[in-house]
């Protein structure tokens, strides 16, 4: 918790890429302290590098992009959800590809293999962003906000016209447990219609009902069904968790999102780097947060 953290050794995972569907390798790079978490290309001369940030997020349609002068390498929530989970803050993330293994559209693979290797502490102190005041941004239609909150909690709504989802809700203080146990199996999902668009346009063929949950107009197509019944939410939640890696630290709030998806997830974490009035960094090792009073729901700022 006071500590910076890596993992002990290089771990690598393979399958196949979402939207090509060739074959995919990443493998995660114990990182020195400070360095953060980097996105590297092995195949490309000079192995050219991305940082996990903000100021890299390239496009937010379907997934999170990350993207520089040299490369793009999308889709990368899914295995950010479990470098959060597991405060591992600083990693090599190295691809032979443009795509991450899709593995079975969780994020149960990537934490596995990390829980096998372990996590090592460094000689370096935890930087945290600590909000101090609520920051926002959306409308009453979808919006995502964070208020002050000793602790990483996550309340996300979702609500899809759509007859085996509806609105869902979910309420959770993040941890390694919780994680494995509530977050990391729920698998992404996705609509008939939008699966055969994204073919038209020669995405999506890794896509399987394997690696995604399907629907079409009124069921879902998976012979098996649904790891929980409401793993819809579960899995935006852990998207949510991915995203939070692009703010350069861990961070200590309450986020609540509603109908919110990677576009203003991604324009809260730019607002929560913005807003050096309402937020701060904290060493949990010199100091204790101390946590303002507030009440939920919080009416948005004008």
């Amino acid at each position: 918790m006071f500590l910076q953290q890596t993992i002990r050794k290089k771990v690598t995972i393979s399958g196949i890429g979402l939207h090509t569907g060739a074959e995919a390798q990443i493998s995660f790079c114990p990182a020195p302290p400070n360095t953060g978490v980097h996105f590297v290309r092995r195949d490309l001369p000079g192995c050219p590098s991305i940082a996990v940030h903000a100021k890299y997020v390239s496009a937010t349609s379907y997934a999170t992009t990350l993207g520089n002068d040299h490369f793009a390498v999308s889709t990368v929530e899914h295995c950010l959800s479990s470098v959060t989970a597991l405060q591992i803050d600083n990693l090599f993330i190295e691809l032979n590809g443009p795509e991450i293994p899709i593995c079975d559209g969780s994020a149960l693979v990537f934490l596995q293999e990390l829980l096998k290797v372990g996590v090592v502490e460094q000689e370096m102190p935890r930087q945290y962003i600590f909000v101090t005041q609520p920051i926002y941004v959306g409308n009453n239609e979808k919006h995502a906000y964070v208020v002050p909150y000793n602790g990483l909690r996550i309340t996300c709504t979702i609500d899809f016209p759509h007859p085996k989802i509806g609105q869902q809700k979910l309420d959770i203080d993040v941890n390694v447990t919780n994680f494995e146990r509530d977050i990391a199996p729920a698998r992404t999902f996705g609509f008939l219609r939008d699966v055969e668009a994204l073919r038209a346009r020669g995405l999506a063929r890794g896509g399987t009902l394997e690696n995604a949950i399907v629907l079409d107009d009124d069921n879902i197509m998976n012979p098996n069904g649904l790891r929980f019944k409401d793993e819809f939410v579960r899995h935006k939640v852990l998207d949510a968790i991915g995203d939070l890696v692009t703010l350069g630290h861990p961070l200590l709030g309450h986020l609540v999102l509603f109908k919110a998806g990677h576009d203003l997830m991604n324009q809260l974490n730019a607002e929560i780097l913005r807003s050096t009035d309402k937020m701060r960094l904290l060493d949990l090792g010199k100091e204790t947060p101390q946590v303002p009073p507030y009440q939920l729901p919080f009416a948005p700022l004008n």
